[in-house]
């Protein structure tokens, strides 16, 4: 199954691919990841395609650290929601609960677990992928960001115990002790950090508590990430329907697979990518004509439709009236569901 992290995990990849002189854009299309998610900071993207970046990255720049370049310009921004509610915790060990219990909503394949006794806390990082372990850069970018969000709630006056990486050593070790502040062990048998059981304890200024109860719950709501393959392909068409740039040569981009592996998977669901596509402008549409002052020409443009015309005929097939009796409220009685709730 292909995971998904947010497209927000690329929102520093420009600057440091330049920095090491690499063109991102070009850098991109090698691995078919889509440019516009560059701009488009919640939009899904296969996990797959951004490793296989961050590898090709580092050896055609020769940047070893790459990953770590990344992690050292992210911050809670780039996790969103998730960033969000860390930010808000009363103390350092509830934000740090909290983003190990919620760090899938971002990327649905890593996984945190914290564990401690009477002086440490070891937190541990879990990317789940097809090799036994995921690649070097991607555990970089992933260890490098925790780090950096622990930092970020001490207000950068903190350091971990130790940080264990299952990798060789680099040929620089010191830009990893520099970076981590601490004592960098590699062969590990685990990537993570080792932090002192009372950093836990730390109050974060900033926090604000009632914010912090309001974000968990809209968090909770949401919490559950799509599992089989046509939920996963229903959720990247909801996302690039939004930003009208939605074909299935978009969503294999997207899913970095081709787009007879979507119709075959599809097909092997009972579905296919037009239900999926059909559905999904059915919900938008009813939301989008709603303003009276948006020209339904546009409309049109981004549900995807060669002309207003074709959008015209779709929906009175589907909702049995025209977009002007909709409008007025002349509704049939066998409208869709979702339609109707909308």
């Amino acid at each position: 199954m292909t995971d998904l992290i947010r497209s927000a995990g690329l929102s520093c990849y420009p600057d440091v691919a330049r920095s090491v002189g690499l063109d991102p854009s070009q850098m991109m299309r090698k691995v078919r990841l889509p440019l516009a998610c560059l701009d488009q900071p919640d939009i899904p993207i296969a996990v797959t395609g951004l490793r296989r970046l961050l590898e090709l990255s580092a050896k055609a720049s020769g940047a070893e650290d790459f990953g770590l370049r990344l992690a050292e310009r992210g911050g809670l921004t780039n996790f969103g929601a998730v960033g969000l509610i860390v930010r808000e915790q009363a103390t350092v060990g509830e934000a740090i609960e909290a983003f190990s219990r919620f760090i899938h909503i971002h990327h649905d394949g890593m996984r945190l677990e914290v564990t401690r006794d009477e002086r440490t806390v070891t937190i541990t990082l879990r990317l789940r992928g097809r090799q036994p372990r995921a690649p070097r850069q991607s555990i970089d970018m992933a260890l490098g960001s925790v780090h950096r969000i622990i930092q970020s709630l001490f207000g950068g006056d903190w350091r971990p115990l130790e940080v264990h990486l299952h990798y060789l050593p680099p040929l620089d070790r010191k830009r990893y002790r520099d970076f981590f502040g601490c004592r960098v062990s590699f062969n590990a048998d685990d990537d993570a950090i080792l932090l002192s059981a009372h950093d836990l304890e730390r109050r974060i200024p900033s926090a604000h508590p009632l914010i912090a109860n309001y974000l968990r719950k809209r968090i909770e709501a949401i919490e559950s990430r799509p599992a089989s393959w046509e939920a996963k392909v229903d959720e990247v068409v909801r996302s690039l329907l939004a930003s009208g740039d939605c074909t299935v040569e978009r969503v294999a981009e997207h899913l970095a697979c081709t787009r007879r592996t979507i119709h075959r998977r599809l097909a092997a669901s009972g579905t296919s990518f037009s239900a999926i596509l059909d559905a999904q402008r059915a919900d938008l549409v009813v939301q989008l004509i709603e303003d009276h002052a948006r020209p339904l020409a546009d409309i049109a443009v981004q549900l995807g439709f060669s002309a207003q015309s074709a959008m015209a005929r779709w929906f009175r097939g589907r909702f049995g009236c025209t977009i002007t009796q909709w409008r007025k409220g002349a509704r049939p009685s066998s409208a869709p569901p979702s339609a109707s709730a909308a």
